[in-house]
C-alpha cells in the first residue's frame, strides 16, 4: 500500500468509501462490498507527514493495525521454513534435495544466532536455501555447502562484498546481464573455490569430489578449465 501513487490512493479511497470503482478498460463503474486488508513496510505516518500518502486514506486504513516482526525477531520460524523452501525448490526444479543431519544442525546454529541479520527476511532465507540446493549435485546439502553459504551471508551482511561483485569484476556488467541467474549462482561458487585454492588442480578436486569418488571424472583441472572457458575466463585471471 505504501508504494501507491497519490492518484491510485484516491481510487482506493473512493472504492472504500463508496464501494465503486472503474475496472481497467471498462466504460461503466463496478460496485462491490469488500473488506480491505492492506500491508506495507513503510511508516505511513511518516509518509503522510512528507506528503507522499493521503491522510484521509490513512485514517480509513488505520482501523486495526498489526505489526509483523521480521525474520530476525522470530527465529523459531526458520527451522520449519527450511523444509518449506526445499519443497518449493523440488516443485520448481523437479529435483528433491535434503540436508544431512550435521549440515542442518550447523545451518540452524548460524541462522538462529544473533549474528544472522536476515535483512531481507524470508527472501534472504529462500535465496540461501536455493543456492545450497542448486550447488549440491548429489541431492544432499552437506556441511561444506553450509559453511560456504554461511560465510557468504556473513560477508554480505557485514558489507564486505556486494551481491555479484566478484563476477562483475571478472566478466563485466554487460556480460553479467547475459548470464542466467542459475548460472550466476554456480559460477559465483566456482570462482570462490578457485580464489581459495592454491592451484587449478586443487580447485578441480574440491569442485568435483563426488565425481572422483564415483570415478566419473578423473581430471578435475581439465574439467574446471573447460567450465571457466564457457564464460571466457581463465584460471590466471581469477585473483587469489
Amino acid at each position: 500500500m505504501g508504494e501507491l501513487g497519490l492518484y491510485e490512493q484516491a481510487m482506493i479511497l473512493r472504492a472504500i468509501e463508496e464501494g465503486r470503482f472503474l475496472l481497467v478498460g471498462a466504460d461503466a463503474e463496478t460496485r462491490s462490498e469488500f473488506q480491505l486488508i492492506a500491508g506495507t513496510n513503510r511508516n505511513l505516518m511518516t509518509e503522510v507527514a512528507a506528503g507522499n500518502f493521503r491522510e484521509d486514506l490513512f485514517a480509513r486504513l488505520n482501523l486495526w493495525t498489526f505489526s509483523l516482526p521480521g525474520l530476525a525477531e522470530r527465529r523459531e520460524d526458520i527451522a520449519p521454513n527450511l523444509d518449506y523452501e526445499l519443497e518449493r525448490f523440488a516443485e520448481r526444479e523437479g529435483v528433491r534435495v535434503t540436508f544431512n543431519r550435521e549440515a542442518r544442525t550447523r545451518y540452524l546454529a548460524f541462522a538462529e544466532s544473533p549474528s544472522a541479520r536476515w535483512q531481507g527476511n524470508f527472501r534472504d532465507l529462500a535465496a540461501s536455501v536455493t543456492r545450497m540446493a542448486t550447488l549440491c549435485p548429489t541431492g544432499r546439502i552437506d556441511s561444506a555447502a553450509v559453511d560456504f553459504e554461511t560465510q557468504r551471508l556473513a560477508r554480505l551482511w557485514s558489507g564486505e562484498a556486494a551481491e555479484g561483485g566478484q563476477l562483475e569484476e571478472l566478466i563485466g556488467q554487460d556480460r553479467m546481464a547475459l548470464i542466467d541467474p542459475f548460472d550466476r549462482v554456480q559460477l559465483d561458487y566456482v570462482i570462490e573455490v578457485c580464489r581459495k585454492s592454491a592451484s587449478l588442480s586443487e580447485a578441480g578436486r574440491t569442485l568435483f569430489a563426488a565425481s572422483r569418488k564415483q570415478r566419473k571424472s578423473t581430471n578435475g583441472a581439465d574439467r574446471l578449465r573447460k567450465y571457466l572457458a564457457r564464460f571466457d575466463l581463465d584460471w590466471n585471471a581469477i585473483p587469489q
